[in-house]
């Protein structure tokens, strides 16, 4: 670092994102992207708003705060729009923790929930998962802390139920609690259904995963209309304009399209199962996702080396280096034809052995 770097940053440790490669066309199963391009309308909107640059974006998106809500069910000032949900996320930290309120989070979630609580000098706890890597909801009762919790947990795919969401909601009544649903729309109930039970709930979601958005960078936050006129206190003193015009446009297209990210979802969860079972089949341990990827061990060769010889072999997924998860790879879920590849190499690489 330079010398000019703020001494408040020393020990920050940066988030790592999934590797973006150029040198390699590879099969990418590493980011849990969506294997399918945006809607027709999505692309048809962006492109027209693209011929509007030279103006600045609505900094209300109200258009598209009008369409989210409305997709996902309640009034329009309950909505936030924000760039990728990471924003709606370091929004929250910045808004309902300090160093007299801290954060909890489990020891094995999203990698950028401790670098927002460093980013932002918030003290944080990160409570262990239990040894089949399942929240335990009673660890998170009284806390007197903000909680976030990804639903279901990344890497893992395992989901909380809404009842046990409830639990964390009642035993926190004075807390913020922050259901991270990034990957919501592949098997599970959301929790925006419990805002209007819970002043305490503040909801996420992405339009990276299940909405083919990656690329464009959309997120929102979904909670009561005093929670996101605080989270909208931050923003307009950060980044008023936080969501350029295209991708305004390209997130109507696609709700106005719902129908197209439905079938999406419904491929790749179908693409899962068939996926998940083949891999059982070749002796993997997997968990039981309900999330775009699986995770995934096999008991005769390490984590590190199943990723490092597909990676050889032209397909990329994601292994972590922590010491409770290593033998593990998140594999996102492609077409069906990527994740026959996949196997097909696997179990080349096992008869190798």
């Amino acid at each position: 670092m330079s010398r000019f770097f703020s001494s408040k940053y020393k020990n920050l440790t940066p988030y790592t994102p999934g590797e973006q490669p150029k040198d390699t066309q590879y099969i990418k199963l590493n980011t849990n992207e969506s294997p399918y391009p945006p809607s027709e309308k999505a692309i048809k909107y962006a492109s027209e708003a693209s011929e509007k640059l030279n103006l600045y974006p609505d900094p209300t998106c109200s258009a598209l705060h009008e369409a989210f809500a409305k997709t996902v069910g309640v009034e329009t000032d309950m909505v936030l729009a924000t760039n990728g949900s990471d924003e709606i996320l370091n929004f929250a930290f910045m808004a309902f923790c300090n160093e007299n309120c801290g954060a909890v989070f489990p020891d094995i979630t999203y990698g950028f929930y401790s670098v927002f609580a460093q980013l932002n000098n918030i003290p944080y706890e990160e409570i262990p998962l239990k040894d089949d890597f399942t929240i335990d909801v009673n660890d998170y009762i009284g806390k007197n802390k903000t909680i976030f919790i990804a639903n279901p947990n990344a890497p893992t795919g395992i989901p909380l139920s809404l009842s046990q969401i409830e639990e964390i909601l009642k035993g926190n009544p004075d807390n913020i609690v922050v259901i991270d649903e990034a990957y919501i729309d592949f098997g599970n109930d959301s929790a925006v259904s419990l805002i209007p039970k819970y002043d305490n709930l503040l909801v996420t979601q992405t339009f990276s995963k299940s909405r083919s958005m990656a690329g464009a960078r959309l997120g929102f936050g979904i909670a009561s209309k005093e929670i996101i006129n605080d989270l909208n206190t931050v923003k307009y003193s950060t980044n008023p304009y936080n969501i350029n015009k295209m991708t305004i446009a390209a997130g109507i297209g696609i709700l106005e399209d719902n129908d197209y990210t439905l079938n999406n979802c419904e491929e790749i969860i179908k693409t899962r199962e068939y996926t998940a079972d083949a891999l059982s089949s070749l002796g993997f341990t997997l968990t039981p996702s309900t999330a775009n990827f699986l995770f995934a061990k096999h008991n005769k060769i390490s984590g590190k080396e199943i990723y490092s010889e597909l990676k050889e072999n032209g397909i990329l997924v994601r292994h972590f280096d922590k010491e409770k998860i290593k033998e593990y790879n998140r594999i996102t879920i492609g077409t069906k034809e990527q994740m026959e590849t996949l196997v097909s190499t696997l179990k080349s690489i096992l008869e190798d052995r």
